[in-house]
């Protein structure tokens, strides 16, 4: 198996629809990932088919096509696999898919509609500049229209608002505070949705922080990727991977961990970055990655989280997101809410089916609420006082079937602390 994106291998067409058919094949005896995503649910479909008869070898190139565009990378299938590396077999699906789109955009070129979605920084600069225009035409119903025909997001899917000013642009203009603790320090790598989107999530980490007398640091940064990484874009994933890299890693080097508050975002740096990027500096940066609520807990763990909370939750419901379900830290927001006193967290173990840029997409639209319908179900019927998520995209999700706007654990945290939002500082 090549994953070696510098290899001529790994971007040989004829080797990747050898090693495609190698792993369907195993894939199909296994079978244990049958209706874990619509990926697979495809491929044993194709796989069933009179024709094919459970041969992979018989599948073609059409076949594979859809099986790689309907993976939106949870990447829960590598952990439920059982013949990941270092088994002989050595299945990483994920990355496989990632493989074949990058190939495929290679070869064919890649689409408007991914061009756009990449684009990350560069939208959100623009969105939060003209937030008041940029969020009436996300809901004006022609421009939505328009929206849909030329670069497919749907026009129902519900779209998150600009920020007139930037959590960036907060946080430079605050005063720096002072706190007084046994000298812990981190960086904050925003991540986009907070910045341009969520910009009261990344205030609220802030101030959980630094109630819990920790230094925060905020160096510059990009989007993380993962919207280039979706497109099949390498190289664009690669430019924004060194220039975080070189961003951080001095920071790590003075003895700064870095906190996300962005599931995708911390494994991308986690995971991503070090294969992508196969540098020490990039593996320095990964091992001083966690999560905002991994790095809460693990104060908690040494007795030095402040639980002083003048306030309970109530009932929560919580969906993990999948892509802190990959990183196997276990339920460490689910944990930290719970030491509020008069709050119950009920875990919703369900996938919210719009990881990265699938689930915006025009032509998965209406698969991406039936795959999140167990999910959407669950809380409705759960009539929690508050729904939760770390991702902001899943909190998209359920807004969209629930007509609930999530909160984030860390925001959770920050109210129980009596940490108002309307503060500056």
């Amino acid at each position: 198996m090549s994953l070696d994106t510098e290899s001529k291998k790994f971007w040989n067409g004829s080797d990747l629809e050898g090693e495609l058919k190698r792993v369907f094949d195993i894939c199909n005896g296994c079978r244990r990932c049958y209706n874990l995503c619509p990926s697979f649910n495809d491929l044993f479909e194709r796989l069933d088919r009179e024709e094919i008869d459970g041969d992979a070898e018989k599948l073609n190139l059409p076949d594979l096509k859809s099986v790689t565009d309907l993976c939106y990378q949870c990447k829960l299938c590598f952990n439920h696999c059982p013949y990941t590396p270092p088994h002989r077999w050595e299945i990483d699906f994920p990355r496989l898919m990632l493989r074949s789109r990058a190939v495929q955009t290679k070869r064919d070129g890649q689409s408007l509609q991914d061009r756009f979605l990449g684009q990350v920084d560069v939208i959100g600069r623009l969105g939060s500049l003209f937030a008041p225009l940029m969020n009436w035409l996300n809901r004006n119903l022609l421009s939505r229209w328009l929206m849909e025909k030329t670069v497919g997001i749907h026009r129902d899917r519900i779209l998150p608002n600009y920020a007139a000013e930037t959590f960036r642009q907060w946080f430079d203009k605050r005063a720096a505070n002072k706190v007084a603790g046994a000298g812990k320090k981190v960086v904050l790598f925003y991540t986009c949705g907070v910045n341009f989107n969520e910009p009261e999530v990344g205030k609220a980490c802030v101030r959980v922080l630094e109630r819990n007398g920790v230094e925060v640091g905020c160096p510059e940064q990009r989007c993380c990727g993962m919207p280039f990484l979706d497109g099949g874009s390498i190289e664009a994933t690669k430019k924004n991977a060194d220039a975080n890299i070189a961003s951080l890693q001095p920071w790590v080097a003075k003895g700064y961990d870095i906190v996300v508050p962005g599931p995708t975002c911390s494994y991308m740096l986690k995971r991503e970055y070090p294969w992508l990027l196969n540098s020490e500096k990039a593996k320095a940066v990964a091992a001083k990655t966690f999560d905002i609520c991994e790095y809460l807990m693990s104060l908690h763990s040494e007795g030095e989280l402040d639980t002083r909370f003048s306030r309970g939750a109530g009932k929560i419901a919580y969906q993990i997101p999948c892509h802190l379900r990959a990183q196997n830290i276990g339920f460490k927001s689910r944990d930290l809410m719970q030491l509020i006193p008069g709050t119950s967290v009920e875990v919703i173990e369900k996938c919210a089916a719009i990881d990265g840029t699938w689930g915006l997409k025009q032509q998965y639209f209406d698969l991406s609420l039936k795959v999140a319908e167990p999910l959407l179900q669950a809380i409705r019927e759960g009539a929690p006082d508050l729904t939760v998520s770390d991702c902001s995209l899943a909190a998209l999700q359920i807004q969209q079937g629930t007509r609930m706007k999530p909160l984030h654990p860390v925001q959770v945290l920050a109210l129980a602390y009596g940490l108002g939002e309307g503060k500056d500082s």
